[in-house]
């Protein structure tokens, strides 16, 4: 069989109102409406799929219009064979609205759906994911979930803790974490230390190292990443372009880790394999860039002199 990644994780269709004129509150406001698969872990086995690593999306959806978008979505992309469809349930979806400046007023999130990949949901599938190159979850899971998957792999888990609230899920398995992609908020909550500068965010890092977490990629904003490992500290700043959206950048940046980590390369050069991944998506409006490629890689690489 050839290698693949399993992705497990949330799945939902991302509905969007973007208004024409700044938004007002308690009005109907003029705009543009959009419906696109989303969440998390698809669009992190997305990207993947964009750079032609084969992917297996361990997630659930309902027997509905938005599932049938997402499996739509999955089998062009070949990764459509693990996704489960729950005939009573709802797939998930996000809700939002934002004005013509691309700033959020507000969303609302209907992930139910997720409580039903349950452990026992994953030991039906352990066999298959243990075939995999490693595993890549998201913190939309529910905790017991994680524990499980941390507890019963034998392939590398990089984890992505999707928000401060849900981060709070992996207090149990941190020693079992390869590869850990924090934004700063984040990194606070699972550290408990405050991250408003470099010097904060290093010591965050080095206490999450003792906790037996491999690496931690901690993303930083405009204030670029810090990425840590046993034997490496290093910063680097965002790569520069045409930016268009920022909405997929973290979940590309996730997938780049992925690719550099099957390419068995450095720290740093896992770093700006990541960054570049993270340019090329914010070089489109959509959450995830159609153009993302294995050659735009190295193009992007190349014209920064990486």
């Amino acid at each position: 069989m050839k290698s693949f990644v399993a992705v497990a994780g949330g799945a939902n269709i991302d509905i969007g109102g973007v208004s024409y004129a700044p938004f007002l509150s308690h009005e109907s406001n003029p705009g543009r409406v959009t419906m696109t698969p989303g969440g998390v872990a698809r669009n992190i086995a997305h990207n993947l799929a964009l750079l032609d690593i084969p992917v297996k999306l361990f997630t659930a959806v309902g027997d509905d219009m938005q599932g049938n978008l997402i499996l739509q979505s999955a089998r062009k992309l070949q990764m459509d064979e693990e996704i489960v469809v729950m005939r009573d349930k709802t797939t998930s979806s996000y809700l939002y609205v934002a004005g013509p400046d691309g700033d959020m007023t507000g969303a609302v999130s209907d992930m139910d759906i997720c409580d039903e990949m349950t452990p026992a949901f994953f030991e039906a599938r352990l066999s298959l994911i243990n075939e995999a190159s490693l595993l890549v979850a998201d913190a939309n899971l529910p905790e017991e979930s994680l524990v499980f998957l941390a507890e019963h792999i034998r392939v590398p888990l990089f984890i992505d803790p999707v928000s401060v609230i849900k981060s709070a899920r992996l207090s149990r398995i941190p020693g079992r974490i390869h590869t850990l992609k924090p934004n700063r908020a984040e990194a606070e909550r699972l550290s408990g230390m405050p991250v408003t500068n470099r010097d904060e965010a290093l010591a965050a890092a080095k206490k999450l190292l003792e906790t037996g977490i491999r690496r931690v990629f901690i993303t930083l904003g405009g204030g670029g990443i810090l990425a840590a490992d046993e034997k490496e500290r290093l910063f680097s700043e965002p790569l520069p372009g045409n930016v268009k959206g920022l909405t997929g950048a973290g979940d590309a940046f996730m997938a780049g880790l992925v690719f550099a980590y099957l390419q068995g390369i450095s720290l740093q050069e896992t770093v700006n394999t990541a960054l570049a991944a993270a340019a090329v998506a914010t070089e489109s409006a959509e959450t995830i860039n159609a153009h993302l490629s294995r050659n735009a890689l190295k193009e992007k690489l190349r014209t920064n002199a990486l």
